[in-house]
């Protein structure tokens, strides 16, 4: 026997998955889960860019309050499809991300 017959079955290098564009699968956030996240997306992004339009207020309080929520729910929720879209929920795992 030759030594190289012995081990050329155990040191053949393991395929790899094929990679996704960007790390971007759907598998998670499924029909209209995504739709509704990604409209939260966009509708809170028009709500920073719209109060970033207001020039004169006199009492400027609720605005404030408003662009601190707006700004919050936009970021929230491109997390949140960062998180489910991408190989993130793979690599920290299920019961990580339900806690997060």
């Amino acid at each position: 026997m030759e030594n190289g017959a012995v081990y050329n079955e155990t040191t053949e290098p393991q395929a790899k998955p094929p990679r996704r564009p960007f790390g971007c699968t759907r598998r998670h956030l499924r029909s209209w889960r995504l739709s509704a996240k990604a409209l939260q997306a966009i509708l809170s992004l028009l709500a920073v860019i719209f109060e970033e339009i207001v020039e004169d207020c006199i009492k400027c309080g609720g605005l404030y309050v408003f662009e601190f929520v707006s700004c919050s729910a936009f970021l929230l929720s491109l997390l949140i499809l960062c998180v489910y879209c991408t190989d993130v929920y793979e690599t920290f795992g299920e019961d990580k991300v339900q806690r997060m």
